[in-house]
């Protein structure tokens, strides 16, 4: 695992405006295209935590990239390159940028995530729990927490950029973006899930659900943001795998539990994370970029 100081910004890094810094990413305009740079930053419950988790940003950016490579053939995207060295008139310090960096074309973001369930877990699962319903689909009776869905269920939300996303049916959907983009939408996005959850299966890995973005771009829908990393996605080892209990997933899960048991309010800013819940996530984080990208031959 790496030693490096985790990346905060890279602020002063790149000669081009600002024009977006989320929680872990920030969006620079380079004219014709835009420069995503990834950083170490993490966030739980609303808030970014600090330390940074080292090299997260850069596993996050090779997921994403290697699963645009892997899904090209059947699904477009918005990478152009993931070259540091091309862009030397634009970043100042390469090293500190490579592996970080994506050049993405500009499409025009549909505010909606698509997320895909494979599983009954996570908001899924209360939703079934407490209304035998997933976003407006109506499940059977008696399912159990954590239970392989007959099929995967598209279980889109309506973006916020302020406060959370807001669960919405296929009916809302469509009200919002139209009968053909909204059927677009959950088809795209529940190919992809199939495709990755079956690769996923070969590398001993549970791909429980996950939530992609597109955009418009030249009147087609393209992927866009970041693609199946553990930010974006509920990865599990199947070997953990089991109804009626919370499975220990692929992620930060050391930093949600950590702060569950701190006693933090969630309503102010949290205390430092300290050095063996740093060093456990951003291990969790290079486990997955191993087990998902190296040769099958080294993954067990």
């Amino acid at each position: 695992m790496s030693t490096a100081s985790p990346l905060y910004t890279a602020e002063g890094l790149v000669k081009a405006p600002l024009v977006h810094k989320g929680k872990v990413r920030e969006l620079y305009d380079l004219g014709e295209h835009y420069l995503i740079v990834v950083t170490d930053r993490i966030s739980a419950f609303d808030y970014v935590l600090s330390p940074g988790v080292p090299d997260k940003g850069r596993v996050l950016n090779e997921l994403s990239a290697f699963w645009f490579d892997q899904t090209t053939v059947f699904q477009n995207n918005h990478v152009v390159h993931t070259d540091v060295d091309r862009l030397s008139d634009i970043i100042t310090e390469p090293e500190l940028l490579r592996g970080r960096i994506m050049v993405a074309k500009k499409a025009e973001r549909i505010d909606i995530e698509c997320v895909v369930r494979g599983y009954l877990t996570g908001g899924g699962w209360r939703q079934y729990r407490d209304t035998g319903m997933v976003n407006g689909h109506e499940l059977a009776a008696g399912k159990r927490k954590n239970a392989r869905l007959d099929n995967p269920l598209f279980t889109p939300a309506a973006k916020n950029d302020i406060g959370h996303d807001e669960d919405i049916t296929i009916d809302r959907l469509t009200e919002l973006v139209g009968a053909e983009l909204a059927a677009e939408l959950e088809e795209k996005s529940v190919r992809l899930y199939q495709y990755a959850h079956d690769y996923c299966a070969g590398r001993g890995i549970i791909l429980a659900d996950t939530k992609f973005e597109f955009g418009i771009l030249n009147g087609e829908v393209i992927l866009i943001d970041e693609l199946l990393t553990p930010d974006s996605s509920r990865f599990w080892d199947e070997s953990k795998y089991a109804l009626d209990i919370e499975i220990d997933s692929m992620d930060k899960e050391p930093v949600r539990t950590y702060l569950a048991e701190s006693g933090w309010d969630k309503n102010s800013e949290p205390d430092p994370l300290p050095d063996d819940v740093v060093e456990g996530t951003a291990a969790r984080y290079q486990d997955i970029l191993r087990r998902l990208t190296a040769p099958s031959a080294e993954v067990r």
